[in-house]
């Protein structure tokens, strides 16, 4: 079911940049207007591609995309690549996990969601992981799941709304005093754990399955992270999390699994910038980390910081280095991949140009990379190099602010990112069985006088 929904999900939905807060609307005082007067309104018109354009364009990206080995210091994934080998042998039955934090184009969970899909397909599927409560902006979604919530929340830690830093896993969570406000979640897994922070004079809610009460759980205490486990049955569950009191009460998100198989866990949030993961206080990140131990963390940040005059290549460098050190506390047996910003470009009065800064964020992260042995992949170069966001445009991969991809070329650029992964895991493979696996004889054939008798 999760696979129809998935493909469905990538025909129907395009990509949505987006974003809000989902907080009650006061109702506005009655005030006398004066009628209206209509606007007769123009819809603005795309730019026609020519037929001919467009299949150049789509030969270049395709030409672009098929270029082998671009990942640098690959080395770096071998923990990873070893769990992968483990996996699919079946030498282990856990869950593996892989934790994608970004901007905007990790948000739209089409990369993501096409990485989860044939890393699933290969090495089973490990379930959805870890999702958000609720739907805290507006376009939120993931591909594999179905969350919303009532009206009555705050969304904290969104871009702009940096607070006290206590929100999960994933850096965003929802706050009410309201009793009867409600979280939703549409899945299929076979466990599952409700997460939430502990907080004085925190409320209670109800947490329910398919309708039926699974927990009580009360949120008042010392303020730290907790996680609530819920048992679950057979097929698929339409989990509810319903505040009782009005008191305070804070979500951080869900966590569905199933016994076995990898997760591609999608933690992007629209306008984020890399900085934003130093934010997060490491108290109420380390209990998750611990108890959901991630065996590779993918960080996909830069769009965003190309646009902030503020950075330099020594200030971004040195940040960028500051969060790698923070993920290796939190998870020192992990592999880290750091995918570099794609090309954009932004209007000048000649026309459309690439952004000069991406040069600075890109090499700043390939040092931060090299200081500290995490590997990294240049998403820009892999697109075809610096302006290369003008042919995915004209081919129809790219949407016309020339910033963001449409659902095709985020699903092209996944799909792209799923073959550089299993080209390097088959080299570890290969070595691995050369030099790891005890060598077989190479004669069948009993041995006579000591010396292997060859003759049929």
């Amino acid at each position: 079911m999760r696979r129809i929904v998935f493909s469905c999900a990538c025909v129907i939905f395009g990509f949505a940049a987006s974003f809000g807060a989902v907080t009650p609307k006061k109702k506005p005082a009655a005030v006398t207007r004066k009628a209206p007067v209509k606007k007769r309104v123009v819809a603005r018109r795309s730019a026609v591609i020519p037929a001919a354009v467009r299949a150049t364009a789509n030969d270049s990206v395709a030409q672009w995309l098929n270029v082998p080995g671009t990942m640098e210091n690959p080395a770096a994934m071998i923990p990873f690549f070893e769990q992968l080998y483990r996996l699919e042998g079946r030498e282990t039955n856990e869950v593996l996990r892989v934790f994608h934090y970004g901007d905007s184009h990790t948000a739209a969970d089409e990369w993501s969601g096409t990485l989860r899909y044939l890393l699933q397909a290969r090495f089973g599927d490990g379930g959805n992981g870890y999702s958000h409560a609720g739907q805290p902006w507006r376009g939120y979604r993931r591909l594999d799941l179905k969350s919303w919530n009532s009206r009555g929340w705050y969304s904290d830690g969104l871009a702009g709304r940096e607070g006290d830093g206590l929100y999960g896993l994933a850096g965003v969570s929802l706050s009410t005093e309201r009793a009867g406000e409600m979280v939703n979640l549409q899945t299929e897994a076979t466990r599952a754990e409700f997460q939430y922070l502990r907080q004085p004079g925190g409320g209670r809610v109800e947490v329910s399955d398919n309708g039926t009460v699974l927990e009580i759980v009360d949120t008042d205490g010392a303020g730290m992270p907790m996680a609530q486990k819920l048992a679950l049955g057979e097929g698929p569950h339409f989990l509810t999390a319903r505040t009782l009191d009005r008191r305070p009460v804070r979500l951080h998100g869900w966590v569905t699994e199933n016994l076995r198989g990898l997760t591609w866990e999608m933690m992007g949030i629209n306008g984020a910038q890399a900085s934003v993961g130093l934010k997060w206080e490491d108290a109420g990140l380390a209990p998750v980390y611990r108890d959901h131990a991630p065996g590779l963390i993918v960080l996909a940040y830069g769009t965003n910081e190309a646009r902030n005059r503020d950075w330099t290549f020594e200030s971004y460098r040195d940040m960028f280095i500051a969060l790698l050190d923070k993920y290796r506390r939190l998870a020192p047996a992990a592999s880290i991949l750091v995918i570099g910003p794609p090309d954009h470009q932004i209007r000048t009065r000649t026309g459309w140009a690439p952004h000069e800064k991406i040069d600075v964020i890109l090499e700043a992260q390939r040092a931060a990379c090299a200081a500290r042995g995490a590997a990294f992949w240049d998403i820009r170069d892999r697109m075809g190099g610096k302006g290369a966001m003008r042919q995915w445009v004209y081919a129809g991969m790219a949407q016309g602010d020339y910033v963001h991809f449409t659902g095709p070329g985020y699903r092209l650029l996944g799909a792209a990112l799923y073959k550089e992964l299993m080209g390097q895991f088959s080299t570890f493979a290969r070595v691995r069985r050369e030099t790891m696996e005890p060598k077989t004889a190479v004669f069948a054939a009993p041995i006579t006088y000591g010396q292997t008798n060859t003759n049929p």
